[in-house]
């Protein structure tokens, strides 16, 4: 997290509400939580069941309107009591990566094709996105895995793509859902690995749901919600440590079980 307290945050919200229905149907997902989350960090959000974790991600993500309070998403006002952006489908697209929790390639494509999927929807010519989807796929190494269907892939290897996909248009946002619940401790590690070592060289803020406790020492913050509201934010100073050990290895040392 270097350079944390020098830098503005990429995710800021202000207050944000979200419920569902009226009068005696309603639900309160989200009750005035208040964050700010910055460059270069992982954080997690936990919580039990039905506490709003998935439903903060998605208004994160610009996938669910709030229903009340302010957000700003690298230095841009998002929301402020309504959606101040005309075109969500496009930010999305352009300032936010997602991962989620089955990696959801389309089976149909390869996996570098599945990562120009994602390029070519936002404009990029089909010669560069071949070339990016590749470097990509090699920073993550599984570059030599890119041409087979996702079918032919490994849990782990199928994820890493997933996140590449994730990396395509090179947001600072990365919001991950359950990322490492279908894979054993091992590659769990591998997987953290990659998002703390994106975190850095990108300068990106990660932000992942789980219920996974044997990654919690992975988080510089944890974000704890119950019952809809932010009631404990705990930071974590072994994730530091592992920050730091990471920002001084090379890449390619960062290797896992395929």
């Amino acid at each position: 997290m270097s350079g944390i307290a020098f830098s503005e945050p990429l995710v800021e919200l202000h207050g944000i509400s979200k419920h569902f229905g009226e009068s005696d149907t309603r639900v309160d997902a989200l009750v005035d939580v208040t964050m700010s989350i910055y460059p270069q960090e992982v954080v997690g959000l936990v919580g039990p069941s039905g506490s709003g974790k998935t439903t903060l991600l998605n208004v994160i993500g610009c996938v669910t309107e709030p229903s009340a309070g302010r957000m700003r998403l690298n230095g841009e006002a998002i929301y402020d009591h309504r959606w101040l952006r005309r075109d969500l489908r496009r930010l999305r697209l352009e300032k936010i990566g997602f991962i989620f929790q089955t990696h959801n390639l389309l089976p149909f494509l390869t996996g570098r094709e599945n990562v120009m999927e994602v390029m070519e929807l936002a404009g990029v010519s089909s010669v560069d996105a071949g070339r990016r989807a590749g470097d990509l796929l090699d920073y993550l190494q599984v570059g030599h895995r890119q041409d087979a269907m996702p079918a032919q892939l490994s849990g782990g290897e199928a994820q890493r793509v997933a996140i590449a996909r994730a990396l395509a248009n090179s947001p600072r946002i990365v919001l991950a859902d359950e990322p490492t619940a279908p894979l054993d401790s091992a590659r769990a590690a591998v997987v953290m690995d990659l998002l703390r070592r994106i975190a850095i060289d990108r300068e990106a803020a990660i932000i992942v749901v789980t219920h996974d406790e044997s990654i919690f020492n992975r988080f510089d913050r944890i974000f704890r919600l119950r019952d809809g509201r932010l009631v404990s934010v705990d930071r974590n100073r072994s994730a530091e440590t592992i920050a730091t050990v990471l920002a001084n290895v090379p890449r390619t040392v960062i290797r896992g079980d395929s």
